[in-house]
Protein backbone atom coordinates (compact mmCIF):
# COMPACT_ATOMS: atom_id res chain seq x y z
CA UNK A 1 0.00 0.00 0.00
CA UNK A 2 1.46 3.52 -1.00
CA UNK A 3 2.21 6.27 1.22
CA UNK A 4 0.11 9.27 0.34
CA UNK A 5 2.15 12.58 0.75
CA UNK A 6 1.07 16.31 0.71
CA UNK A 7 4.67 18.54 -0.02
CA UNK A 8 4.03 22.24 0.61
CA UNK A 9 6.49 25.07 -0.51
CA UNK A 10 4.72 27.97 1.75
CA UNK A 11 4.58 30.83 0.70
CA UNK A 12 1.91 34.12 0.11
CA UNK A 13 2.40 34.53 -3.30
CA UNK A 14 2.46 31.16 -4.39
CA UNK A 15 2.26 28.42 -2.50
CA UNK A 16 3.09 25.05 -4.08
CA UNK A 17 1.12 21.92 -3.15
CA UNK A 18 1.80 18.21 -4.47
CA UNK A 19 0.71 14.84 -3.94
CA UNK A 20 2.96 12.19 -4.33
CA UNK A 21 2.53 7.88 -3.56
CA UNK A 22 5.12 6.49 -2.51
CA UNK A 23 5.49 2.56 -2.25
CA UNK A 24 7.24 0.70 -0.23
CA UNK A 25 9.74 -0.28 -3.15
CA UNK A 26 10.60 3.65 -2.75
CA UNK A 27 8.57 3.86 -6.20
CA UNK A 28 6.75 7.27 -6.29
CA UNK A 29 4.04 8.62 -8.00
CA UNK A 30 2.66 12.20 -9.07
CA UNK A 31 -0.92 12.27 -8.26
CA UNK A 32 -1.65 16.01 -8.63
CA UNK A 33 0.16 19.57 -8.27
CA UNK A 34 -0.87 23.19 -8.31
CA UNK A 35 0.05 25.95 -6.62
CA UNK A 36 -2.09 28.53 -4.36
CA UNK A 37 -1.44 31.85 -5.48
CA UNK A 38 -2.11 35.76 -4.20
CA UNK A 39 -1.64 39.01 -5.54
CA UNK A 40 0.71 40.93 -3.25
CA UNK A 41 -1.72 43.90 -3.42
CA UNK A 42 -4.26 42.30 -1.73
CA UNK A 43 -4.62 42.56 1.85
CA UNK A 44 -3.10 39.98 4.18
CA UNK A 45 -6.34 38.65 5.65
CA UNK A 46 -7.88 37.77 2.14
CA UNK A 47 -4.02 36.18 1.46
CA UNK A 48 -4.43 34.02 4.03
CA UNK A 49 -7.87 33.01 3.79
CA UNK A 50 -7.48 32.28 0.27
CA UNK A 51 -4.18 30.23 1.43
CA UNK A 52 -6.28 28.35 4.11
CA UNK A 53 -9.07 27.58 1.52
CA UNK A 54 -6.39 26.59 -0.89
CA UNK A 55 -5.21 23.85 1.82
CA UNK A 56 -8.39 22.97 3.40
CA UNK A 57 -9.47 21.69 -0.51
CA UNK A 58 -6.95 20.04 -1.43
CA UNK A 59 -6.55 17.82 1.95
CA UNK A 60 -10.21 17.02 1.47
CA UNK A 61 -9.87 16.03 -1.83
CA UNK A 62 -6.67 13.86 -1.50
CA UNK A 63 -6.87 13.02 1.90
CA UNK A 64 -3.25 12.26 2.39
CA UNK A 65 -1.18 9.86 5.39
CA UNK A 66 0.91 12.79 6.25
CA UNK A 67 1.87 16.43 5.23
CA UNK A 68 5.81 17.51 4.57
CA UNK A 69 6.27 21.14 4.70
CA UNK A 70 9.88 22.85 4.17
CA UNK A 71 11.60 24.62 7.00
CA UNK A 72 12.80 27.99 6.71
CA UNK A 73 15.91 28.52 8.70
CA UNK A 74 17.23 31.68 8.38
CA UNK A 75 16.36 34.44 5.16
CA UNK A 76 17.57 38.10 4.50
CA UNK A 77 14.95 39.19 3.66
CA UNK A 78 12.75 39.26 6.85
CA UNK A 79 8.95 40.18 4.76
CA UNK A 80 9.76 37.01 2.95
CA UNK A 81 10.39 35.42 6.21
CA UNK A 82 7.20 35.99 7.96
CA UNK A 83 4.97 35.53 4.53
CA UNK A 84 6.86 31.94 4.50
CA UNK A 85 6.12 31.57 7.89
CA UNK A 86 2.27 32.48 7.83
CA UNK A 87 1.60 30.35 4.91
CA UNK A 88 3.26 27.76 6.92
CA UNK A 89 1.09 27.87 10.19
CA UNK A 90 -2.36 28.12 8.11
CA UNK A 91 -0.97 24.61 6.08
CA UNK A 92 0.09 23.19 9.44
CA UNK A 93 -3.04 23.90 11.41
CA UNK A 94 -5.21 22.74 8.45
CA UNK A 95 -3.20 19.40 8.95
CA UNK A 96 -3.95 19.45 12.56
CA UNK A 97 -7.39 19.84 12.09
CA UNK A 98 -8.02 16.71 10.34
CA UNK A 99 -5.23 14.64 12.56
CA UNK A 100 -2.63 14.12 9.62
CA UNK A 101 1.12 14.01 10.57
CA UNK A 102 3.22 17.21 9.50
CA UNK A 103 6.82 16.86 8.89
CA UNK A 104 9.55 19.75 8.27
CA UNK A 105 12.13 19.40 6.15
CA UNK A 106 15.14 22.02 5.20
CA UNK A 107 15.65 22.85 2.11
CA UNK A 108 19.66 20.88 2.25
CA UNK A 109 17.43 17.58 3.32
CA UNK A 110 15.35 17.60 0.24
CA UNK A 111 18.08 18.40 -1.99
CA UNK A 112 20.09 15.37 -0.95
CA UNK A 113 16.93 13.20 -0.66
CA UNK A 114 16.41 14.10 -4.54
CA UNK A 115 19.53 14.78 -6.18
CA UNK A 116 22.52 12.80 -3.57
CA UNK A 117 23.45 16.37 -2.96
CA UNK A 118 22.59 19.32 -0.22
CA UNK A 119 24.00 21.82 -2.45
CA UNK A 120 22.41 20.71 -5.70
CA UNK A 121 20.40 23.93 -7.32
CA UNK A 122 16.75 24.41 -8.23
CA UNK A 123 17.56 23.18 -11.88
CA UNK A 124 19.14 19.83 -10.53
CA UNK A 125 16.16 19.54 -8.10
CA UNK A 126 13.56 19.86 -10.94
CA UNK A 127 15.34 17.09 -13.09
CA UNK A 128 15.60 14.75 -10.49
CA UNK A 129 11.94 15.40 -9.55
CA UNK A 130 11.00 14.66 -12.92
CA UNK A 131 13.31 11.45 -13.07
CA UNK A 132 12.01 10.10 -10.21
CA UNK A 133 8.43 10.51 -10.97
CA UNK A 134 8.73 9.39 -14.19
CA UNK A 135 7.57 12.83 -15.86
CA UNK A 136 8.95 14.01 -19.08
CA UNK A 137 9.73 17.67 -17.51
CA UNK A 138 9.69 18.99 -13.93
CA UNK A 139 6.12 20.58 -12.79
CA UNK A 140 5.99 24.20 -13.40
CA UNK A 141 6.03 26.37 -11.45
CA UNK A 142 9.16 25.70 -9.98
CA UNK A 143 7.49 26.03 -6.68
CA UNK A 144 5.19 23.41 -7.73
CA UNK A 145 8.25 20.90 -8.31
CA UNK A 146 9.75 22.16 -5.01
CA UNK A 147 6.34 20.77 -3.12
CA UNK A 148 6.74 17.48 -5.18
CA UNK A 149 10.48 16.79 -3.93
CA UNK A 150 9.32 17.58 -0.27
CA UNK A 151 6.66 15.23 -0.84
CA UNK A 152 9.35 13.04 -2.14
CA UNK A 153 11.62 13.42 0.15
CA UNK A 154 9.19 12.69 3.28
CA UNK A 155 8.20 9.61 1.82
CA UNK A 156 11.05 7.99 0.96
CA UNK A 157 11.55 9.09 4.50
CA UNK A 158 8.81 6.61 5.23
CA UNK A 159 10.25 3.68 3.51
CA UNK A 160 13.45 4.09 5.65
CA UNK A 161 15.08 0.88 7.22
CA UNK A 162 12.73 0.12 10.28
CA UNK A 163 9.78 2.29 9.21
CA UNK A 164 6.84 0.04 8.37
CA UNK A 165 6.75 0.91 4.60
CA UNK A 166 10.60 -0.90 4.61
CA UNK A 167 11.32 -3.60 2.82
CA UNK A 168 15.06 -3.57 4.67
CA UNK A 169 15.40 -4.65 8.60
CA UNK A 170 15.83 -2.08 11.29
CA UNK A 171 19.24 -0.75 10.90
CA UNK A 172 20.07 -1.99 7.74
CA UNK A 173 21.21 0.67 4.87
CA UNK A 174 21.45 -1.89 2.04
CA UNK A 175 17.58 -0.67 0.68
CA UNK A 176 18.80 3.09 0.83
CA UNK A 177 20.10 4.70 -2.38
CA UNK A 178 22.35 6.80 -2.80
CA UNK A 179 20.87 10.19 -2.69
CA UNK A 180 18.68 8.58 0.23
CA UNK A 181 22.35 7.98 2.49
CA UNK A 182 22.89 11.68 1.52
CA UNK A 183 19.28 12.84 2.66
CA UNK A 184 20.10 10.96 6.13
CA UNK A 185 23.48 12.34 6.65
CA UNK A 186 21.88 15.82 5.68
CA UNK A 187 19.37 15.70 8.39
CA UNK A 188 21.97 14.27 10.51
CA UNK A 189 23.88 17.56 10.32
CA UNK A 190 21.02 19.67 10.53
CA UNK A 191 19.88 18.17 13.98
CA UNK A 192 23.18 18.56 15.06
CA UNK A 193 23.48 22.71 14.10
CA UNK A 194 20.08 23.35 14.81
CA UNK A 195 18.16 26.48 13.72
CA UNK A 196 20.03 29.46 12.49
CA UNK A 197 19.09 32.69 14.22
Amino acid sequence: MALRVVGVDPGLTRCGLAVVDVENTRRATLVDVTVVGTSSDTSLDERLLAISRGIDAWLDQHRPDALAVERVFSHTNVSTVMGTAQASGIVIAAAAARGIPVALHTPTEVKAAVTGSGRADKAAVGRMVAKILRLEAPPKPADAADAAALAITHGWRGAAPGSQASGTKAGGSSGLTPAQRAWAQAETAARKTGPRR
